[in-house]
């Protein structure tokens, strides 16, 4: 919306800076960080009032007992701030900036159902997985069809550290599509255990999308880096900064001892958001190493799962997703977390660097 003030740039000649995604991302962090910062707290006395609190399960570790009734569901919070910075700041022109926001509102959407059922309605669980999966692929399926009906995408795959080698997908990069952003969106939702655990990767793989949407956006550097040239994907840049600013606000209270938990609404969409970002500036297989804390998290979950069933009973870690294993091990609770943190900065800088591997 603020985009068209660049037209002004003619009488009043500081308006240009408003054509620039530089600027503009820069300015859709700090909004939706300042809208964070100026909701959360209201958001956090409404949720307390009406008792929307967490819900600690049995077979939980034993030091969160004390997390109960913590006010949750506050992705909702996170999800209006990037909404709101997006729509302010972006070329609302681009059709990639819908495709995104369609992702992450219908997720979130999802992510709400899930919370509302568990939480206001007090049930014993929320969507049963089958009802969220077919949810998430109902959204993604819609998502994967708007790109594959735009005439300016490239339905082919980009493999990283391989030249010259693309194959095309066509019709099947619906169903290609519709795995990575399912798969991001779960990943992250199992990662969600700990107060700010979810949250800082998230934050540091946005910074990395925001990097390579840049990137895939501008057709010269694209071409001198040898990636693949997206029309109109520099915009998605916008988007992940907002991303950025709103994750770095909700983690203001949401770092230990949380203040609030973000619950489905906030993870699933999040997940959705890095998915359909990797996927629209063709690094969606990069995406396993960008995240590749919340992968780590997915495959412990699979593995204990397998490994229980296959063994009748025994267990590879003390408890899954991994985080609860260190936990288990005598890990203080912000340790784990932030050294998680750390090993996502580390693959965010490897994704970097790949960039210069073509």
């Amino acid at each position: 919306m603020l985009y068209w003030l660049h037209s002004l740039s003619g009488t009043v000649g500081v308006f240009n800076v408003f054509r620039y995604i530089s600027f503009r991302a820069i300015t859709a962090a700090l909004t939706a960080m300042i809208l964070m910062l100026i909701v959360t707290p209201w958001a956090i006395r409404k949720l307390r009032y009406y008792q929307i609190g967490q819900y600690i399960q049995e077979d939980g570790p034993a030091s969160h007992k004390s997390k109960a009734g913590t006010p949750t569901m506050g992705g909702a919070i996170i999800l209006f701030a990037v909404a709101v910075s997006t729509l302010l700041w972006a070329n609302l022109e681009i059709y990639y900036i819908w495709v995104c926001l369609l992702v992450m509102l219908g997720l979130g959407l999802v992510g709400f159902l899930d919370d509302y059922r568990k939480l206001i309605k007090k049930q014993n669980q929320g969507l049963t997985a089958k009802e969220k999966f077919i949810y998430q692929i109902g959204i993604t399926f819609l998502a994967g069809l708007m790109l594959v009906l735009y005439p300016k995408y490239p339905l082919y795959l980009s493999i990283p550290f391989i030249k010259g080698w693309s194959p095309y997908l066509g019709i099947f990069y619906i169903p290609f599509s519709m795995l990575v952003v399912i798969g991001a969106s779960n990943a992250v939702n199992l990662s969600d255990g700990l107060d700010g655990l979810a949250i800082g990767p998230v934050i540091v793989a946005s910074v990395t999308y925001l990097i390579f949407s840049y990137l895939a956006g501008h057709v010269r550097i694209a071409s001198y880096l040898q990636l693949p040239s997206i029309t109109g994907a520099g915009e998605l840049a916008v988007f992940c900064g907002a991303i950025i600013g709103a994750g770095t606000g909700f983690l203001w209270f949401n770092s230990y001892p949380a203040q609030v938990f973000m619950g489905d609404v906030g993870s699933l969409a999040l997940g959705g958001s890095l998915g359909i970002v990797a996927t629209v500036t063709k690094q969606e297989l990069l995406l396993v190493l960008v995240g590749g804390i919340f992968v780590i998290e997915a495959l412990s979950v699979i593995a204990q799962v397998g490994f229980f069933k296959l063994t009748h009973g025994k267990r590879i870690f003390r408890m899954a997703p991994l985080h609860h294993h260190f936990e288990l091990k005598g890990w203080a609770e912000p340790k784990v977390s932030v050294r998680f943190w750390i090993i996502a900065f580390i693959l965010s800088l490897l994704s970097i660097a790949t960039l210069k591997l073509r």
